[in-house]
């Protein structure tokens, strides 16, 4: 498996209503996408949730083709002829674990977090299974995400909430809402 996310940031005085209904017509278009375990449709408003405008949908792949195919495609096309060339942050997965209502989320959280050199990565990477694993088990999280990308180095933590996260965005932490979950086909 493989997470990944492109955030595009916007101007301060971006009509978001424009984000909104860009995902209301066009969310349903990656249900049931090939290599796709899902697809949230995250948006993060200013001042409310960042300190930009964001559009930053957050992907988890079953199959690297699915993403290619993605990525290659129409609907990738499209956004980078609408939005602009965005780079794509990947993550390889070490625990994913997802609730039959995935698609009553309203609210994310994406974590991010440095790994310092010459950790332990075993122990790195069973405690963030555990902790994904315990995330999943509270009442309002819906979706966990563990993962790294071992050529910056850092963590990525993430959750789909179907109530308001008691957490704020800072410099490692982003909180988004949810205008849309896709999921793909069932292998």
């Amino acid at each position: 498996m493989i997470a990944m996310q492109y955030s595009l940031v916007l101007p301060a005085d971006y009509d978001m209503a424009i984000i909104d209904r860009r995902i209301a017509e066009r969310g349903h278009l990656t249900d049931g996408f090939p290599g796709l375990a899902f697809k949230a449709y995250l948006h993060a408003r200013k001042p409310d949730m960042a300190g930009d405008n964001l559009y930053a949908p957050f992907y988890l792949w079953r199959t690297t083709e699915g993403m290619n195919e993605f990525l290659c495609g129409p609907g990738f096309a499209g956004l980078t002829q609408s939005f602009g060339w965005p780079s794509v942050r990947t993550w390889s997965v070490w625990d994913a674990e997802m609730s039959e209502a995935i698609a009553e989320a309203r609210y994310a959280v994406r974590e991010t977090v440095s790994i310092p050199p010459h950790s332990d990565l075993a122990a790195l990477r069973r405690a963030e299974i555990e902790g994904s694993r315990e995330m999943l088990s509270g009442r309002d999280v819906l979706a966990t995400l563990a993962g790294f990308d071992p050529m910056n180095w850092c963590l990525v933590r993430f959750q789909l909430m179907d109530k308001t996260p008691d957490r704020r965005s800072d410099g490692q932490t982003q909180v988004y809402g949810v205008g849309h979950v896709s999921t793909g086909c069932v292998l």
